[in-house]
């Protein structure tokens, strides 16, 4: 018996198994009666906080339209959605009691999933996503800038590579768009920028539910992908799946806000899903595809060359970048045509709103306590050499094959929200449907407390007194 036990552990990590999975736990273990009843009462705790995190979900949505912290612009009535004609006001004190019960009910989910159906675990997750997407966006005017870009390009003939939309002063949308980008070139990989052009004619309103839609489809199409590859790897999908669909940051606030970031990840994360399934040239593909939608994706793409260098690593490679070339150029040689050389002030562009950065990150942190922008882009360089240390140090170790590939991608995502110039809420979603997958449960212990820090930072914002905290200005 020993001896089969250690040929299925051995063959799990062949290189005709699926690739780097973990045994898959077997047996079962008595319980006492005690010990049943107290898991019974952990699952009953559970059910509740699943029921709480919908029920919240309903009263936010309902209330999104004549709440001013939920809804970041006065809509016309037509982009309310359906819920706008019974909305209800959300006073700011309830708002913040709601966000911070939805936040317990979801650490709660979190801990006791496994003693959870992963069946009442996605009947939460849709009915979210569905509830959200009735409803106006959620506090963010990001939606706006997506199909402003859009309209930029096909209705004005201006390059969104080359400018922000500051011509459109005529046009409808113009009010809505965020300040921050009406004179920012878009920021955004060409793959999304050219697809938002199939709603640059398109009503406002009709533009906000295609990309509401757009990014709830994205997160159920995450879920679906984290559950799949979790039982590849050996672990409990109903645990990766609550850690991710069930995060208010990635429900309320990315599908509420019809962010892109879900888009990117439904793709990224099917890349690491078709690396475990040995499906490389997939996988390869499928990362650059991400990273045309947000550049963000390309941190994938190192650990999956460094991922189990004996698991037939030259073949592996090759036919890894062999479908990220493919991609590459094709992806390249459409963007040429579309936005000429206008594509390569991206990065530039990319830096730019970086160094600007935001309060919700330690650079513009000491920004807002400083009024100092030279101390913020000190701290920025300062973060950004760690950032580059850590990173290249978890390369090593997962090259040498000291480290699971998917854990130290995990910790270099963790990395780059910490060290970031410029972080919102929503970007906690980049780093979760990694750490679905990991194996190093330090790991998940990191993703719910940052979660927590941006949810909390970010609430301050919606405080009349937010240019202050403990006597220490911060400007949201």
């Amino acid at each position: 018996m020993a001896a089969d036990s250690e040929h299925g552990i051995l063959s799990s990590m062949s290189i005709n198994g699926p690739f780097g999975a973990t045994a898959q736990p077997t047996g079962f273990e008595r319980r006492s009666p005690a010990t049943q009843a107290a898991r019974a009462e952990t699952s009953r705790l559970g059910q509740l906080a699943l029921v709480g995190l919908v029920l919240l979900g309903v009263l936010i949505s309902i209330s999104a339209a004549r709440t001013k912290a939920v809804l970041p612009e006065f809509l016309d009535p037509s982009m309310e959605g359906p819920f706008g004609k019974v909305a209800i006001h959300l006073p700011l004190t309830g708002l913040l009691a709601s966000l911070t019960v939805v936040f317990i009910c979801y650490v709660t989910v979190v801990r006791v999933a496994d003693r959870l159906s992963i069946r009442s675990v996605l009947i939460a997750i849709v009915a979210l996503n569905v509830l959200l997407l009735l409803g106006p966006p959620l506090f963010s005017t990001d939606i706006f800038s997506y199909q402003g870009y859009a309209r930029e390009w096909l209705t004005y003939g201006i390059n969104p590579y080359a400018r922000g939309p500051s011509v459109m002063q005529m046009d409808p949308l113009y009010p809505y768009i965020g300040a921050k980008w009406i004179s920012t070139p878009t920021v955004y990989g060409p793959l999304f920028t050219a697809g938002s052009g199939l709603l640059a004619h398109a009503s406002i309103a009709t533009s906000l539910f295609w990309f509401k839609a757009l990014a709830a489809l994205s997160c159920l199409g995450t879920v679906a992908i984290i559950w799949h590859a979790s039982r590849l790897r050996g672990l409990d999908p109903t645990r990766g799946v609550a850690l991710f669909g069930l995060n208010p940051l990635v429900v309320l606030y990315g599908a509420g806000g019809g962010h892109n970031d879900l888009i990117m990840l439904v793709i990224s994360t099917a890349a690491i899903w078709a690396l475990l399934a040995h499906r490389e040239r997939l996988s390869g593909a499928s990362i650059m595809l991400a990273t045309a939608v947000k550049l963000t994706a390309l941190l994938t793409l190192p650990f999956a060359l460094a991922a189990a260098p004996e698991l037939g690593a030259g073949p592996r490679r090759r036919r890894l970048l062999m479908g990220a070339a493919v991609v590459t150029a094709g992806i390249a040689a459409v963007s040429f045509v579309m936005f000429g050389l206008g594509i390569f002030n991206l990065i530039p562009t990319l830096h730019l709103v970086q160094t600007e950065g935001d309060w919700h990150s330690l650079p513009g942190f000491v920004n807002s306590v400083t009024r100092s922008q030279v101390a913020g882009q000190v701290v920025g360089i300062a973060l950004g050499l760690v950032f580059i240390s850590v990173f290249v140090r978890l390369l090593r170790k997962v090259w040498r094959g000291q480290m699971d590939w998917v854990d130290g991608l995990g910790w270099a995502t963790l990395a780059m929200l910490v060290t970031a110039s410029a972080v919102l809420p929503w970007y906690v979603a980049w780093l979760l449907p990694v750490v679905a997958l990991c194996t190093d449960r330090r790991l998940w212990r990191w993703a719910l407390i940052i979660s927590g820090v941006l949810l909390f930072t970010t609430m301050l914002s919606y405080m009349p007194t937010s240019d202050t905290f403990l006597g220490i200005p911060v400007v949201p």
